[in-house]
């Protein structure tokens, strides 16, 4: 009952305009968390270069009463770092060298949980190196890890792909991009995840 009524709140709040936004918060020693729920056994991971992801990974954690958590890199992307039609820009030479690893802040304890959401913008069809970092990081053996993602025009696919190949030994499933899903198509997202 108190997921429905989670669900149904959620779905108001959206259609009443009211989004959910917090702040860029930066912590010296660690990502951010924002707790939801203290005995949540759900945590949504994200990294957000432009906020199009935080947006939807605070959805998902509003939802689930799962923790919030700020994938940061320790040297944050700048709009040239983002060029995507440079080929010297810092996105661009990741694209081209996936062994790169960004170092990214830590001070994540993950042993209790169970289900990790895993958020990114999708970029070249991939997740951003900041990503696979935070998977070099930690051990998620045993948890499951629902990948999603925001975009422009790409599909979740070849992203999902190329994390279950460079990761076979973590347990991935695909969840879909959530930038462009109405409140409707939201709900009935996170419902089939349940089955």
């Amino acid at each position: 009952m108190k997921k429905i009524f989670g669900i149904a709140a959620l779905t108001a709040m959206m259609f009443a305009g009211t989004a959910c936004s917090s702040a860029q918060k930066s912590n010296e020693d660690s990502a951010s968390a924002k707790t939801a729920d203290a005995d949540s056994k759900v945590l949504v991971a994200y990294y957000s270069a432009t906020g199009n992801t935080e947006k939807a990974a605070e959805r998902v954690a509003d939802a689930t009463g799962g923790t919030l958590y700020r994938i940061e890199p320790v040297e944050p992307y700048t709009d040239e770092d983002l060029d995507y039609e440079n080929k010297d820009s810092r996105s661009s030479k990741e694209n081209a060298d996936r062994s790169i690893r960004p170092e990214i802040k830590k001070g994540l304890d993950i042993a209790g949980y169970e289900t990790v959401y895993l958020g990114f913008p999708v970029w070249w069809d991939k997740a951003p190196l900041v990503v696979n970092t935070f998977l070099d990081s930690y051990d998620f053996s045993g948890k499951k890890i629902i990948v999603f993602g925001t975009a422009h025009s790409s599909g979740l696919t070849p992203s999902y792909d190329t994390l279950k190949a460079d990761f076979p030994q973590y347990n991935f499933e695909e969840g879909g991009i959530l930038n462009v899903q109405g409140a409707k198509t939201f709900n009935e997202w996170l419902e089939g995840l349940k089955k």
